[in-house]
């Protein structure tokens, strides 16, 4: 990934909490039959060493766990806010008219090998881990345990766990940051007179 200085982002707590915040990732994988890709909610954690590992699971009718050898190098990509940004939101327009158009965002890449899994109770783990996170803002939360015991083993069977032993987080957060401090306030301006949230704008308009 291009990556010029002012846009990086590699404090691992940032990286994470991003991953966090923005769990679906698409995972891309070489396989011999070219590269294929899976968009795939995941988990990012610690193994019993304390290293970084990325954990989801893919139905087993993808033939992805089939063709990637295990092992294969893997990249995943989380994307999060993304905006067009007009030049017409920087004060240095009216001063000096040297201003373009261009797009900000915020993505983070996570490289490593990857390993599939079938092993009963880790999947069961993870679903099970995957549904709290996500149930837990619900004033009734939905457990994987509600669901009838004979369903869930069913449910289990159709799917095989993923690892990807984490090797380098790296992330590009293009918020302005190449910008005078007047340029990123009129950004943010603009970004809240079109409707965009106070969270996302926190993503698309940083300090330099």
């Amino acid at each position: 990934m291009y990556l010029p200085a002012h846009f990086r982002e590699d404090r691992p707590e940032r990286l994470e909490a991003f991953v966090a915040a923005h769990p679906l990732g698409a995972l891309v994988v070489a396989t011999p039959h070219g590269l294929e890709a899976n968009h795939i909610p995941m988990l990012l954690g610690r193994d019993a060493a304390g290293r970084s590992v990325l954990r989801g699971h893919v139905a087993r009718a993808n033939e992805l766990w089939r063709r990637a050898v295990e092992g294969t190098p893997a990249l995943v990509i989380f994307g999060g806010a993304q905006r067009y940004i007009t030049p017409s939101w920087y004060p240095s327009k009216r001063v000096t008219g040297e201003v373009v158009p261009t797009w900000n965002y915020a993505v983070v890449h996570a490289h490593g090998p990857i390993r599939f899994i079938h092993d009963h109770d880790w999947l069961l783990a993870l679903v099970s881990t995957l549904t709290e996170l996500n149930e837990r803002p619900r004033a009734a939360p939905w457990r994987v345990t509600d669901a009838p015991a004979a369903y869930l083993e069913r449910m289990l069977r159709a799917i095989v766990g993923f690892e990807i032993a984490v090797e380098r987080l790296e992330g590009k957060f293009k918020a302005s940051q190449n910008r005078t401090a007047e340029d990123r306030a009129g950004v943010a301006a603009g970004l809240a007179a079109d409707g965009v949230d106070a969270a996302e704008r926190d993503e698309l308009v940083r300090p330099s």
